[in-house]
């Protein structure tokens, strides 16, 4: 049977195309056909791959995609692989890296684990945004982190609503929808709750609202979410996985629920990954203190 994976890089950052060419040259020697995007082919110049045009046809048939770069290089990948269900293996390069399964010193490791099979594949949640003004859509997009309704100049004025009812109206900086996989990015920042990615939940962080009410909630993931921005005050930026931007007149209303189509991420056996458990990733990542921990007492 024929193998084939996909490999893309942040092609801004040398040692990234450098992985890039032995991460080519050790799935070309296994046998296994080996694409890379037409936008990134000249900065890798790797013979040994079939250069394809950079859309989501791109991964249609690959056994998986692997991505060499942060967080960031793997939320523009999760953009080709989402339409065909193409799993996602990141490998860090960048700063903090909580989507990625590996660290780059153990690359060599991480492709063994792919040519050898010795992966499981997990399903992330995802949302569905969609923008009305006047009942028009204006935006219908998606987000695997988060979408954020932001200011553009002076502070917004919204009003929240959890499943068709009202929660609060808010003078602020903006509001964040995220799922649990996004609790660890933009939400985290704005002082939203970590959430573990298995739980199933959504989440609200108002930021920096002019309120008493204006904690972080989490909510059920089968919920819709909505912020509307008020008529007659400054309209606002729809940003999802702050990627995608789309420009909110006053008065629109943006509506968030749990989407059908998941964003799924390859999960190595055998390899010192980022992915598992989730409480070390947390400690590695904020270097968190746990000197002292003695651990559960066992008879």
């Amino acid at each position: 049977m024929n193998r084939t994976v996909l490999v893309t890089v942040h092609t801004g950052r040398e040692a990234a195309v450098e992985s890039a060419r032995l991460v080519i040259d050790r799935l070309v020697d296994a046998g296994i056909t080996v694409r890379v995007l037409d936008t990134e082919a000249d900065d890798i110049g790797c013979a040994g791959a079939d250069v394809v045009p950079s859309d989501p046809a791109a991964t249609k048939d690959a056994e998986v995609m692997i991505v060499l770069g942060g967080d960031g290089t793997l939320l523009r990948s999760a953009e080709l692989a989402r339409p065909a269900g193409t799993p996602l293996l990141g490998v860090n390069l960048g700063h903090v890296g909580f989507l990625a399964e590996a660290e780059v010193a153990d690359l060599a490791a991480a492709v063994d684990s792919v040519v050898a099979g010795r992966y499981d594949v997990e399903e992330r949640m995802t949302i569905d945004v969609l923008a009305r003004q006047n009942g028009q859509i204006i935006a219908d997009t998606w987000a695997l982190n988060e979408m954020s309704v932001e200011k553009r100049d002076r502070m917004l004025e919204v009003v929240a609503e959890i499943d068709g009812r009202p929660l609060s109206r808010w003078g602020c900086d903006g509001v964040i929808c995220a799922t649990p996989t996004g609790s660890t990015a933009y939400a985290f920042s704005a002082g939203g709750p970590v959430v573990w990615p298995e739980v199933e939940a959504l989440l609200m962080v108002p930021i920096s609202a002019h309120a008493l009410f204006a904690r972080p909630l989490v909510v059920s993931p089968r919920s819709t979410l909505a912020v509307e921005t008020l008529p007659d005050t400054p309209g606002g930026v729809l940003w999802c996985d702050g990627r995608r931007r789309f420009d909110l007149p006053s008065g629109t209303r943006v509506e968030v629920r749990r989407s059908a189509r998941p964003v799924r991420l390859a999960r190595l056996h055998g390899v010192e990954s980022t992915g598992a458990p989730f409480t070390d990733r947390l400690v590695a990542k904020f270097e968190l203190p746990v000197q002292g921990w003695r651990g559960r007492v066992r008879p």
